[in-house]
């Protein structure tokens, strides 16, 4: 048996239908393996679910983990913090844009949703790594207090991940048949410019008179 398609199969039903509608019967079938297998690696279901949530924050450190700086070497000058910005919020286009991650964003979104011990594994890792990392550099490129900075960065993920949350909606108002490489480049030009707009905003309050 191949752990890792066990996994992918796992990833897809519970994405599809949740921990309680999934089927072991059902992934172990189309997994290739037996029953039995579940039980004696991951103890059951309950385990597998787990198992899977870690092999998508392994994924997404795998994914997204070049792309942050080290949390002891977030840039101290305000123009390296913002092109530091940049860099993650392109490559996390990216990742949203790939078909390859549409089963764990579906299993994300559920837990997004009802929350469980699976969502604490996955945003200890690199989703909340990634956050913390951006609101770090959002103070860092703008000056602004932590609490604006953490609010700022929920607002610039979200034009991010409406392109997997709402992929439909998002294709049927830019009038596309699909997510290609033509819209790709638009969505990361777009949201370089909301995102340099949004931190000019932030510089230009903490330049107000108090």
């Amino acid at each position: 048996m191949s752990h890792a398609r066990l996994i992918e199969v796992a990833i897809c039903e519970f994405g599809l239908h949740g921990l309680d509608g999934a089927s072991t019967r059902g992934i172990a079938a189309a997994a290739g393996t037996a029953m039995s297998a579940i039980t004696y690696h991951y103890g059951g279901k309950e385990g597998l679910y787990l198992a899977a949530a870690d092999h998508i924050a392994e994924r997404l450190a795998l994914d997204m983990g070049d792309a942050l700086p080290a949390p002891d070497a977030v840039p101290l000058d305000a123009a390296a913090a913002r092109a530091a910005i940049h860099v993650i919020v392109n490559r996390f286009i990216e990742k949203m844009a790939n078909r390859d991650t549409e089963s764990w964003s579906l299993f994300i979104v559920r837990e997004q949703m009802r929350p469980t011990e699976a969502f604490d594994r996955i945003y200890a890792g690199m989703m909340g790594q990634m956050l913390e990392r951006i609101a770090a550099l959002i103070e860092r490129a703008t000056g602004t207090d932590e609490a604006r900075a953490r609010l700022v960065t929920i607002t610039l993920i979200g034009q991010v991940i409406v392109l997997r949350a709402s992929r439909a909606s998002c294709l049927r108002l830019l009038r596309r048949a699909e997510v290609d490489e033509a819209l790709i480049i638009d969505m990361k030009r777009q949201v370089a410019r909301n995102l340099d707009a949004i931190l000019d905003t932030l510089i230009a309050d903490q330049q107000e008179p108090q």
